[in-house]
């Protein structure tokens, strides 16, 4: 079985791809420089030289593939467009990897949601996620035209990757800013929930998804929670700092950018993966994130 990997250098990607490799598949990743080829191919991966933006590249490694997992971007639509073009009428996998932020409020870190969604839940994204709202339809609807779709909404990620890229987003940028400025710091009162998710977890589920997802499927990646004032707790805990300390949307975005301070670190994200359990028979061995900061982080 041969899988092509988009995002194969990074922290998702590389985790996939080591794993395939480990189980005695056989890689091709998307790689933009020779540098980063070589790299992949030390790991065991067999490099494609190139970018999202080169359709004609991705269609002819999509239709020779045994499967495609895009980890790459979650909004790069024209890439999808090309994969999908390449799997049509094939019957073959294609996973794309979303994330939960694309049901994520405006809460600037001041108020914990109740709202809590599942994968069957209908929902209204805020409009700086409407695109990426749009391409997990775009994603399922391939169904309709013979490839085995399937959108994965990660929600925070948090354990060591096993590629290239070994950290994940959210909590070592949270742990970086400490680090460097000596304050535990989150988003307004802190209140704000994400569901989170090891690692390892997440790549068990993707190589279940390969294997036997339905066409059109949608699934929320997801073991437990936490709230980002915890998190940061947690951190402080972790590395002998004081008692964590309020920062607005607009300070956070000098550290962070705009966006990432709004959505990535100061909303509400709270999902639960209903399907890939009883679907797809996904069972997370991993617990709590606060406890793996204290331990491990």
């Amino acid at each position: 079985m041969t899988i092509f990997v988009t995002g194969a250098t990074g922290y998702i990607g590389g985790s996939i791809a080591a794993r395939l490799i480990a189980e005695g598949s056989e890689v091709r990743g998307l790689v933009r420089s020779a540098d980063k080829a070589g790299l992949l191919a030390a790991a065991g991966v067999t490099p494609v030289l190139g970018d999202l933006d080169d359709a004609a590249l991705l269609t002819r490694e999509a239709r020779a593939a045994s499967g495609v997992v895009n980890a790459a971007s979650s909004d790069h639509r024209a890439a999808l467009e090309a994969l999908i073009e390449g799997l049509a009428g094939s019957g073959k996998p294609l996973l794309h990897t979303s994330g939960s932020s694309v049901v994520a409020d405006n809460a600037r870190g001041d108020f914990a949601s109740d709202m809590i969604l599942d994968d069957d839940t209908p929902f209204t994204p805020e409009p700086g996620k409407a695109a990426r709202a749009a391409i997990d339809r775009l994603v399922r609807a391939a169904a309709d035209r013979g490839v085995r779709s399937a959108v994965l909404c990660n929600t925070m990620i948090y354990g060591v990757g096993q590629g290239l890229h070994r950290d994940s987003v959210q909590v070592p940028r949270l742990i970086a800013q400490a680090r460097r400025s000596g304050i535990v710091r989150h988003v307004g009162q802190g209140a704000n929930i994400w569901s989170n998710v090891h690692i390892d977890d997440l790549v068990d589920l993707y190589l279940a998804a390969l294997a036997q997802a339905p066409a059109g499927s949608f699934y929320f990646v997801e073991n437990g929670e936490a709230s980002f004032r915890h998190i940061a707790e947690a951190i402080s805990r972790r590395l002998g700092l004081g008692p964590p300390q309020a920062w607005s949307v607009e300070d956070a975005a000098g550290e962070w950018g705009y966006l990432q301070a709004v959505y990535t670190f100061g909303s509400n994200s709270r999902v639960r993966g209903v399907r890939a359990r009883g679907e797809l028979g996904w069972r997370p061995r991993h617990g709590s994130l606060t406890e793996w900061i204290e331990r491990e982080a």
